[in-house]
């Protein structure tokens, strides 16, 4: 349990072009106490971040209208009196996104899927950087008003390391009075080794040799009165005033800033723990993964398919089965993330999938109990969104359950839209069943048609200009393939859509014939 009891609350700026992230992620905050603003781009986020003055921003990077690289390069633009923290959560996890996005000025970074223990932990960091700025701030708006902006202890001695004088800063930093320490050697102020070999420093510089005290930026361990220690920057000058000479030292207490220094560089070391950690369950997971999406019941004669991970593993799959009455279960599921880590995911839906549905279990209760499972038995933060469907061929109606996914459609084999069902249920995992609606919608058809399933990264694939191929393009290309070759119409009209570009998401489509 955390014991960061008087942490600041925070005003969090979240920007995603995902609704469904956005929610996750104001509920997350509001449970932390913290108050939640929503931008759905970069272009929102830049124009909230004026508006709003929040504390902290939390960016996603691939974003339409403009992307949260170039959002925190404009915000970071902007003249400001305090130091607003950028966490980036994004799915692209190369070595050049964190790169980019930390010269672009961002602060940290988290990949998807988010892991909210350590989001809440980098928040904590975040909270207690700025409780320190607002204090550094306050205390030397105090300081300037009180003392004419001096803040370093200034010490000034002669030949023989005597002290001289002192500031008045030499007593807050050191705990002596100025009284005290005139007259004194000023190794009383050094902590060992550097007191033992102060005096040869002096007496060796004195007598012509050369200038090791002399100069800016020395680190130094000081001692106070008290006996504790701090990390200490030092710049000494010497002072000629005929034949007298003197040297004049400037303390400044850099124990607070190598601390910072410290916790980040701690940090790092963690980031670089977790995704070699990643890695490994990755690599454990891989022969399970194959076994679970390779079912010899995807060969259905009513079922076409294709489906291309992002990664080497897709957090995209499908199933198809029929029941012992012959009816035709069928489901397209998209877990949050890509490769292995949102692959596994997908692990439980599959299992209980294979296991309800040849059994013929009314489709309400597939979702039910793969719902309920996922809520029970996954992290926060992950959850998969579904599109799950009961298809009758010899009475010519289905049943269909979409969340968290877009619409399903419903074409004629000449590409003529029939029926939209769109997605009115959040992702499975989120809410616990008895919040949500298991009910299928049903619908029937008179004429040889197709049911068209997929996932938000075919229609979202950007070419390099930034331009999504959507929905449009989609009916297009399946009404171009009719019904026998939609799958190899819909592949040729994408690639021809990229252009050589990479699509940055998981693709996947499933079609279901629905014969007259």
């Amino acid at each position: 349990m955390s014991t960061d009891i008087h942490l600041p609350t925070l005003r969090v700026l979240t920007v995603d072009d995902n609704r469904t992230n956005l929610q996750i992620l104001q509920v997350f905050l509001k449970k932390l106490g913290h108050e939640s603003i929503s931008a759905e781009n970069g272009e929102v986020a830049v124009a909230k971040y004026l508006e709003e003055k929040p504390d902290l921003i939390l960016m996603d990077i691939m974003m339409p209208v403009m992307d949260g690289l170039e959002a925190t390069r404009q915000i970071r633009a902007m003249p400001s009196d305090r130091w607003t923290p950028i966490i980036f959560l994004s799915a692209l996890d190369r070595d050049e996104n964190l790169v980019g996005g930390l010269e672009a000025g961002g602060d940290d970074y988290l990949s998807k899927p988010i892991n909210f223990v350590v989001l809440e932990a980098k928040m904590r960091s975040m909270q207690r950087t700025l409780m320190l700025q607002d204090r550094v701030t306050q205390s030397l708006h105090h300081l300037r008003t009180i003392s004419d902006n001096v803040l370093e202890a200034i010490i000034t001695i002669d030949t023989r390391a005597t002290i001289l004088s002192v500031n008045q800063a030499t007593e807050r930093l050191f705990g002596w009075s100025p009284n005290e320490l005139i007259g004194q050697n000023v190794k009383v102020l050094c902590a060992e080794p550097f007191r033992s070999e102060h005096d040869h420093y002096v007496r060796e510089y004195v007598q012509g040799g050369p200038p090791k005290i002399i100069g800016l930026g020395h680190e130094v361990v000081a001692e106070r009165r008290d006996g504790t220690t701090f990390e200490a920057e030092l710049a000494v000058s010497e002072v000629r005033n005929d034949n007298e000479r003197m040297f004049i030292g400037v303390i400044r207490d850099i124990s607070e800033r190598r601390r910072v220094e410290r916790e980040r560089t701690e940090n790092a070391a963690k980031l670089r723990a977790y995704f070699e950690a990643t890695e490994a369950e990755n690599q454990l997971a891989s022969s399970l993964m194959e076994r679970q999406l390779v079912r010899k019941e995807l060969d259905d004669a009513a079922i076409r398919y294709w489906l291309t991970p992002a990664q080497h593993f897709s957090g995209d799959v499908l199933a198809a089965c029929r029941a012992k009455d012959g009816r035709l279960y069928a489901m397209l599921a998209d877990a949050t993330g890509h490769g292995l880590t949102a692959a596994i995911s997908t692990v439980p839906v599959l299992t209980l999938f294979y296991r309800l549905a040849p059994e013929g279990v009314p489709l309400s209760s597939v979702v039910a109990e793969v719902n309920q499972h996922l809520r029970d038995s996954m992290p926060v933060g992950r959850f998969v969104g579904a599109t799950l469907v009961c298809i009758d061929a010899s009475a010519r109606k289905g049943e269909i359950w979409v969340g968290g996914m877009p619409n399903a459609t419903l074409l004629d084999c000449s590409g003529n839209l029939l029926q939209q069902f769109p997605s009115t249920n959040l992702p499975l995992g989120i809410l616990d069943t008895a919040e949500i609606d298991v009910t299928p919608h049903r619908f029937a058809w008179e004429v040889d048609s197709q049911l068209a399933l997929f996932s938000d990264g075919l229609i979202e694939a950007e070419n390099a200009a930034g331009d999504q191929f959507g929905i449009r393009r989609l009916i297009e290309a399946l009404a171009m393939g009719q019904c026998a070759r939609a799958i190899e119409s819909v592949q040729a009209e994408l690639a021809k859509h990229l252009d050589g570009a990479s699509a940055a998401d998981d693709i996947s489509l499933l079609l279901v014939s629905c014969k007259a």
